[in-house]
This record gives C-alpha cells, structure tokens and sequence, in this order.
C-alpha cells in the first residue's frame, strides 16, 4: 500500500505520514527532507540557492541514512530549501529515487508537496492536509520555541505566506491537491484527531477496494 501525503509548510503532513506508517507498519519518507538536504549541502559550500548544477550534484551525493532532522529542520535550510525545490533538474534527479522508496514492498507513506500529483499519481491513498496560515505559523513557532531557537509568530507567518505563493506558483510540480485526494483541513483539529481522521480515510479508501 503506498499512502501520499501532500500540503503545505506545517500543516501536519509530516507528523501525520508518521503515525500512519507505524499504524500501518509501513516504511515513512518526508521528502521534504531530501529537498532540506540538498539546501544544507548547498549552504555549507556557501553556494547560492539557485545554482542547479551544484544542487543536482549534491542530489546525487544524498544518503537518507545519513540524515540529521533537527539540522536540516533549521529556519534557514527550509528557506533555501523552498527554493532549491522549484529547480526543474533537480526535481528530476531525486523522483526516481522517491517512486523506488514507495515501489519497495510492503509499501511506504511519503510526505511532501507532489507526491499524490507527481511521484505517486497511482497512490492507492492520497491525502491534501492544510489549515490556515495562521494556525500554521502558530504551530510553527512552537516548534521553534520548543527546539530553543523562539521565532517571532509574525515573522514566520509572513514566511509561510511567502513560501505557499512559491510552491503554488513554481512551474515544476506545483503545490496543488490532486484531483482523487482526499481533503485533510486540521485548522481545528488537535493532533490525536487529525491521526483518527485520516486513518478514517484510508480505511474508507480501502474498503473501496476490498482492503487489498
């Protein structure tokens, strides 16, 4: 069974793709990270954001198992990494390697911003969470305080904001819900009913097909 999971910055998609990969005993990716990756790379060599041939290269140098989360999590990684991401050939080079992860069996849940559109278009599930930009900022700027670097809410608000109008508009896979994905909306939802929700989901989508 592969499960993708789309939507914007801090709307809950990563920690949702979690819980239903170990509900599910299936493998989780959050492909943003692959994104992250290749921006910190990119910043450690002090190369700019946009060069392609630098960011395809460090693409092709990535090891998942050498991931460090809490580094790649950093304000400014996800800034250069919501720019690397818009580069047509770096796209390229990293959805092979995202279609092998979810094609190993038994399956896997992805996270990101096109796997329903673009990596996985035949996803047996698909899910768009989202909720407002101000109850992801606010959720956001938790997750800075409790990682000890407090962010301004307003601040990150305005980020947020800047980086939905990237996603949405860049001309490579764009940040969209694919037509047959099931609309997620967590705006009002703490983190225990958004988990029972979409497990709601899949199980709804699964007993469409016979639980296959």
């Amino acid at each position: 069974m592969i499960i993708a999971i789309d939507g914007p910055a801090a709307s809950g998609k990563g920690t949702l793709g979690k819980k239903l990969a170990a509900h599910y005993g299936l493998r989780h990716l959050d492909t943003g990270l692959i994104y992250r990756a290749v921006a910190k790379a990119l910043l450690d060599d002090g190369r700019p954001a946009d060069d392609k041939t630098a960011a395809v290269a460090a693409a092709a140098a990535l090891d998942p198992a050498r991931f460090e989360p809490a580094a790649l999590k950093a304000q400014a990684v996800g800034e250069v990494a919501s720019v690397v991401s818009a580069i047509p050939e770096l796209r390229a080079a990293l959805v092979a390697f995202q279609r092998d992860f979810a094609a190993t069996p038994p399956g896997a849940v992805l996270d990101g911003r096109d796997i329903g559109t673009v990596i996985c278009p035949d996803a047996d599930v698909k899910i768009f969470v989202t909720a407002s930009p101000e109850v992801r900022a606010h959720r956001r700027a938790l997750e800075f305080a409790a990682s000890g670097a407090p962010m301004d809410e307003a601040a990150v608000l305005a980020d947020i904001r800047k980086r939905d109008e990237r996603d949405m508009g860049r001309a490579a896979a764009p940040l969209k819900q694919a037509a047959d994905a099931h609309l997620l909306d967590t705006t009002n939802m703490d983190i225990s009913t958004a988990i029972r929700a979409a497990i709601d989901i899949v199980e709804a989508s699964r007993a469409g097909r016979g639980r296959d």
